[in-house]
């Protein structure tokens, strides 16, 4: 693979960095990748387990000189550090991120950036429930979906960040800001929200139980609680910063909820199987596009979209 950028900074180096940076290495993408974590033991974690070429102690120091900036960190953090990194981006160069929103992100982000510089949004569909720079690894994109949301963004610059992506192992498409949060508030974020009130009423029926409820989980239940072991900082961003798409998905979920229940109620056989053929017809579709599994396990969780 030929390289694509020859200094890529991560601000930010989680999961999502980490996987990057591995990513990037095993197919020879970046001639130098340089990253930035907030606290100091992340960035000694990130130094002993060496994915980055040079780990700095800030945003800006990372930034300069680099051909592409990736913004790693959760959404309600990305204006402070645009604005930290603004001065030391060079023309020419790339700012993206890897937030799970892309209207708010573009609104924080896009009003600090100097002229000359490229802004090209980006959003990675993948991860697990587990965080931290000890979590990436290579494989995390390989067949799963990163979506650009470039706006007006110079076609140049947009067709070299998903030569990098592609490069990882991803299928890349691209949406405007508004579509792509709304499709993510179906895909993503209210399954999110859905999971973590599922959790919350089993541990309210384990207090009466006395963990039962836990002990003999099934599938389904298991599911649950590995969508709700993700990071609460992130989803507390992503639900405050996409509330109108999740909202509307919410009250449709609710509104289809209710006909359930009351076909539940009534005894109505016929509604019941009718919906449940037509859900399971969607989860066959998941499965023939191969969305269904995680990148290669590893030890790993499966993987999910953020």
């Amino acid at each position: 693979m030929t390289q694509v950028y020859g200094r890529v900074a991560l601000i930010g180096l989680g999961l999502i960095a980490s996987s990057m940076a591995h990513a990037m290495r095993r197919a020879g993408l970046a001639g130098e990748i340089t990253g930035y974590a907030r606290t100091a033991a992340t960035r000694d974690i990130a130094r002993e387990v060496g994915f980055c070429d040079r780990v700095c102690d800030t945003a800006a120091a990372a930034a300069t000189g680099a051909d592409l900036v990736v913004l790693c960190v959760p959404v309600g953090a990305m204006a402070e550090v645009a604005a930290e990194i603004a001065p030391v981006l060079a023309p020419g160069a790339t700012v993206s991120d890897v937030g799970s929103v892309k209207a708010a992100v573009i609104a924080a982000v896009g009003p600090h950036l100097p002229a000359g510089v490229h802004f090209i949004p980006a959003h990675p569909l993948a991860g697990t429930e587990h965080s931290g720079p000890r979590s990436g690894f290579a494989e995390l994109f390989d067949n799963r979906w990163c979506i650009l949301v470039p706006g007006d963004a110079d076609r140049a610059a947009v067709d070299r960040l998903r030569a990098l992506w592609a490069g990882m192992g991803a299928n890349v498409d691209e949406m405007d800001a508004e579509h792509h949060d709304l499709v993510l508030a179906v895909t993503s974020h209210t399954p999110h929200l859905i999971a973590y009130t599922m959790v919350g009423v089993a541990d309210d029926l384990r207090r009466v139980t006395d963990s039962e409820v836990i002990k003999y989980s099934a599938a389904g239940f298991r599911d649950f609680t590995r969508i709700a072991a993700s990071d609460p900082t992130m989803w507390r961003d992503v639900f405050l910063t996409n509330k109108e798409a999740t909202l509307d998905i919410l009250g449709r979920f609710t509104e289809e909820l209710f006909a359930l229940q009351r076909a539940i109620r009534m005894g109505d056989g016929d509604h019941l199987h009718a919906y449940f053929t037509r859900t399971r017809a969607i989860r066959r579709g998941i499965i023939e596009a191969g969305q269904d599994t995680a990148a290669p396990d590893f030890g790993r969780s499966p993987a999910k979209a953020p």
